[in-house]
Parts: structure tokens; C-alpha cells; sequence
């Protein structure tokens, strides 16, 4: 009897804590979910609205910079250097002198050849004198005539060799790095020193055959550089191939830029912007506002539900051609509709939002604001 006790003892005292445990964990998982059935507090946003603008149609490419004219100097006759007039990025005008080779021999050799000219041509004048009087036959006079003849052609290519021991610029220009040094022997083609002509300067870029019916010359090109993202170079177009690349299906264009502060130059990898000359009207938001991905993009529209909050409508667009961080939109946005600005990561459909203040609209504050006309005065990027 008293063991039946003990246990119906040890019964009740394990009900109790188990049931105040079981009672404890129920009051949590009430307030739990009292706390979860609250709203949640809106998300502060920053939105923006799309603008209706005016942008000048444009076709991207991507392509390098070349000289107008550029080569690396090398000489044509082997030879040890004499003198070294220039220094690693001279500016140079055509003609200029730029090296000598030692030119001993050759100057001996042009000596010996106008001697023998001098020799050929006294001997031609003696039997000029004499041919009237029939004291030397024709064929004396002819044989003296030719050999005067080679004589000055022997001169002439001795003058020429000679000349080719001092190197002279072909045209004006920039020089590179100087490759060779004082008293070095120069085998024949020996790089020297590269020389670029650089203003003005060739953007030379390729577009889609199909696209070449929308290009002309004289169209204006907006060019960008990696090493000065923020300076736009303009240009026009100066020529276009005449065939199309057979393997690729892309032309070739070349336009010109001005390039007086010779900021740009041969080798540059370039980014070109070819304008055509009609305007547009496009729907346009900074590209922070739409979410890029395999699946489509989208952004998010800011709409008011019936109780008049402010909740996220994700909707998919389609976009066009980007400019100075904004971007078209051509499909399923309209302009006025204000959309999420920024942290669209954070965010998901029907999700209450509040926007942030910034003293005014905080759409102005993201946009770039930019009226129509200023933004058809600007060159793509």
C-alpha cells in the first residue's frame, strides 16, 4: 500500500511540472505569435519616377584608337650610330634629322664616283668639239655619251646611299621611347623609334551589316576611353568599308577626332557612341532601379492599396539603349509611374513601404532630372 502511494505521489509531481512546463512553453508560443500577427513596419525606400525624354538615337560599339599615321623608324642600310638627335618623346616636324649613321665609306664612295663623272664628262666634251670636224667617228662620240650617262647615274645612287645614313622624320609627330643607343651597330630594319601623327586621331570600330544602312559618313560619334571615363571625345565618321567581312558579317568604320591635348592614344581600347541625326521621346529610370537577371528584369512599381498604404508591385520590363545611368525602358512602364530607386534586393511583392524624405520628392532626389532638351543636347555615353 504505501508503494502504490509513493507512486501516485510521484505521478501527481510530474503532471505538475510537466504541465507547468507545457503551460510556460504555450503562454511563449501565444505571444509568439501575437507578435508575429503584427504589421510589420513599412520599408523606408527611395523611389523614382520614369520621365518621358528626348534621346538621340544611337548605335554602340566597341573598337581602338589609331594614328593617322604611325610607324617605328627603322634604317634601310646597316651601320654603327654617329649622332642621336632626339629624345624620347620630341615632338618632331617632317624632315627633321633624327639620326646618323657613320658614313666614312660612303662619302669616299660618292667622292670616287663624281671624279669618275668630271673624267666622263670632260672626255664627252673633248669629242663633242671634234665629231663637227670629223675627227672622231659617231660611234666614239656615242660611246662617250653613255659612259657620261652611267657615270652621273653611279653618282646619283652613291648620293643616295649616302642619304640613307641619316634618318629624317617622314612626317610630323610624336615620338615613342628611343630603342637604340650612341656608337650601337644597326643591323639592317633595326627598330629606332616609334612616331604616331596624333591630331588629329582614327576611332576605328566595326558594326552588324545590318546596321549599316542607319550609318553614313559625316555622322557624329561620341567616344569614350577607359583611362578617361569622364572626358567624351567627339568625331565624325570619315569612311566606311567598302565590303563586308565575309567570316564576321561586321563592317568596318573608321571616324576622325580631334585630339589637340593628345589625350587619346594608338592602342586605346574605345568605346563609340554613332548618333543619328532624329530625335526620340523614350521612358527612361536610373539603372539602380531595375533588377538585371537571366530571367528577365524587373523593377518595382510603387502603388496604394485600398487602405491608401503604399505597397511594391514587381513588374517585368524591357529595356533599350543606357545613357549617363539611366536607361530606356521600351515595354510595361509608363512615364509618371514611380518605381523603387535603390536596395531592390531587400524587397519583395505587396511589401509596404514608406519613402524617404529628402526635402522634397525623393523621386527628384534619384532621377537625373534632366529636361528633355538638355538631355538631347548630350552625347551617348
Amino acid at each position: 500500500m504505501r508503494t502504490a502511494s509513493r507512486f501516485v505521489v510521484v505521478i501527481v509531481f510530474l503532471a505538475v511540472v510537466l504541465g507547468g512546463i507545457f503551460g510556460y512553453k504555450f503562454y511563449q508560443f501565444g505571444q509568439m505569435k501575437e507578435k508575429f500577427s503584427q504589421p510589420q513596419p513599412p520599408a523606408v525606400i527611395e523611389a523614382t519616377t520614369a520621365q518621358s525624354v528626348q534621346w538621340q538615337p544611337s548605335l554602340k560599339a566597341v573598337g581602338s584608337i589609331e594614328a593617322v599615321n604611325g610607324i617605328q623608324i627603322a634604317n634601310e642600310v646597316p651601320g654603327v650610330i654617329k649622332d642621336i638627335l632626339f629624345e624620347s618623346g620630341d615632338k618632331v616636324k617632317k624632315g627633321d634629322v633624327l639620326l646618323r649613321l657613320d658614313s666614312q665609306t660612303d662619302e669616299a664612295a660618292l667622292t670616287t664616283r663624281r671624279a669618275e663623272e668630271r673624267q666622263a664628262s670632260r672626255e664627252f666634251k673633248r669629242l663633242e668639239d671634234l665629231l663637227p670636224r670629223k675627227a672622231v667617228s659617231q660611234s666614239q662620240y656615242d660611246e662617250a655619251e653613255a659612259n657620261l650617262e652611267a657615270a652621273r647615274a653611279r653618282s646619283i645612287e652613291a648620293q643616295a646611299q649616302l642619304n640613307k645614313k641619316e634618318l629624317k622624320a617622314p612626317f610630323a609627330g610624336t615620338l615613342g621611347i628611343r630603342l637604340v643607343d650612341q656608337g650601337e651597330y644597326l643591323a639592317t630594319g633595326t627598330p629606332i623609334v616609334e612616331i604616331n601623327m596624333l591630331d588629329p586621331i582614327y576611332a576605328d570600330y566595326t558594326i552588324s551589316e545590318k546596321e549599316l544602312a542607319n550609318v553614313t559618313v559625316g555622322n557624329q560619334v561620341d567616344v569614350t576611353v577607359a583611362a578617361i571615363p569622364d572626358q567624351t571625345f567627339s568625331g565624325k565618321i570619315s569612311a566606311i568599308n567598302s565590303s563586308v567581312n565575309a567570316e564576321t558579317r561586321t563592317v568596318r568604320i573608321r571616324a576622325t577626332l580631334k585630339n589637340p591635348e593628345q589625350k587619346l592614344q594608338p592602342g586605346m581600347f574605345a568605346t563609340i557612341q554613332t548618333l543619328r541625326p532624329k530625335m526620340r521621346d523614350i521612358v527612361a529610370i536610373p539603372n539602380t532601379a531595375i533588377s538585371f537577371n537571366t530571367y528577365g528584369d524587373f523593377v518595382y512599381v510603387i502603388k496604394e492599396n485600398d487602405e491608401g498604404a503604399l505597397i511594391t508591385e514587381r513588374r517585368s520590363i524591357e529595356t533599350g539603349g543606357t545613357r549617363d545611368g539611366m536607361v530606356e525602358v521600351t515595354k510595361n512602364l509608363e512615364a509618371g509611374e514611380r518605381v523603387v530607386a535603390t536596395g531592390l534586393l531587400r524587397l519583395r511583392a505587396g511589401q509596404t513601404v514608406e519613402i524617404e524624405k529628402k526635402g522634397a520628392d525623393s523621386g527628384d532626389s534619384a532621377d537625373s532630372g534632366k529636361p528633355a532638351s538638355e538631355a538631347s543636347e548630350e552625347g551617348a555615353n
